[in-house]
């Protein structure tokens, strides 16, 4: 991950008051993956959970598999 971008990230979370250990996490799911997406789940203001997808296509002869882009 480009470091301007994470620290304009973690900036932003200071202004939003996202705790900087929450900010990591997301940043850490994101750098994790290749092709797929992720999901912050929120309540009453606060992040409650992270998920994370990653897509992968097997190919048709069973050769094995690709990642896919979303």
């Amino acid at each position: 991950m480009d470091a301007d971008l994470k620290a304009k990230l973690v900036a932003e979370s200071a202004v939003k008051r996202l705790p900087a250990d929450i900010a990591q996490e997301i940043l850490r799911a994101v750098a994790s993956i290749e092709y797929g997406s992720i999901e912050v789940v929120i309540h009453e203001g606060k992040v409650v959970q992270i998920e994370c997808r990653e897509k992968i296509r097997v190919s048709q002869s069973g050769t094995g598999r690709k990642a896919l882009k979303s």
